[in-house]
């Protein structure tokens, strides 16, 4: 099982290979966003579940509110435009460069890992 995280959050965090150019905080959101999403297989036991997770927050996160960083050839609904401290924003690379962020992945994986381990 810890192979398989590790493997898997590796290539998780490749693939987003922007986040290495954009600093620390957007490689822990990536980091802890992909450990958030095995945990949440653990839990309901299907693939299907951290698939559908993603795809809901990158569309409305990046497609509806344009809040998060995606190709720059997708379209947004909206414009979000945070102002002030990078660690809140996300600066350039909007909210998922926050801690804010950081803070959800968190409190996601402890609230998932702990339905988990009551679960079982």
């Amino acid at each position: 099982m810890i192979i398989a995280v590790v493997v898997s959050t590796f290539f998780f965090t490749i693939l987003h290979g922007g986040a290495f150019e954009a600093g620390l905080i957007p490689v822990l959101n990536v980091i802890t966003m992909s450990l958030f999403m095995t945990i949440l297989l653990e839990y309901t036991q299907s693939l299907w579940t951290p698939i559908i997770v993603h795809y809901v927050w990158n569309a409305i996160g990046g497609l509806v509110l344009g809040g998060v960083s995606l190709a720059d050839d997708y379209i947004n609904i909206y414009q979000m435009n945070l102002h002030g401290n990078d660690l809140i924003t996300g600066g350039i690379v909007k909210i998922e460069g926050s801690i804010i962020v950081l803070g959800l992945n968190l409190v996601l994986m402890l609230f998932f890992y702990r339905k988990t381990k009551n679960a079982a």
